[in-house]
This record gives C-alpha cells, structure tokens and sequence, in this order.
C-alpha cells in the first residue's frame, strides 16, 4: 500500500530518511530537495518520518440538537429573520 501524505507535504518518508541520517548542512539539503531550510531543520530534530495528523483533535458534530433547531427558530420568528430573508427584491 501506498504512502498517504496530507495535503501540503513537501516531503516524502524517504526524503525525510535521508535528510535525519545526512550530515550535510540544512542548507545543501535543502537546495537538493528543494524544500524550505526550516522543512530541512524541522526534520532532521524529529526522531520519526511519519506525518502528524492534519485532522482536528476532537471532532464536532455539524448537526443540530432538536432543541438547538428549536432555539433559532424561535428567535428567528420573534425578530423577524425569517420573513426578511426569504422576501423577494
């Protein structure tokens, strides 16, 4: 199975390898990869290769309670949101 990266990697697992075991300086490895210095410095510091997570730490529900629901359509009725958006022009 194929190497899954997130969206904005620059680098890949075996580029990371070769950046933590070189001896070179952050800056030739970086003009040989071409990825920024600060993507080299960063790499060779982590003891790992793998990427973190780009996913949120907790996830939130985008659905609304039922008493949610009924909160904004309540206030929508008593300020009159309702009436003034759905209103042709």
């Amino acid at each position: 199975m194929g190497q899954v990266l997130h969206s904005i990697a620059t680098t890949t697992e075996a580029v990371r390898r070769a950046i933590q075991s070189s001896q070179a300086s952050i800056r030739s490895l970086a003009e040989q990869y071409s990825i920024n210095p600060k993507t080299v410095a960063k790499w060779k510091k982590r003891s790992h290769t793998q990427d973190a997570p780009m996913d949120p730490k907790q996830k939130r529900s985008t659905v609304l309670s039922v008493e949610e629901e009924a909160l904004i359509v309540a206030f929508r009725k008593h300020t009159l949101l309702q009436s003034i958006c759905f209103r042709k022009m």
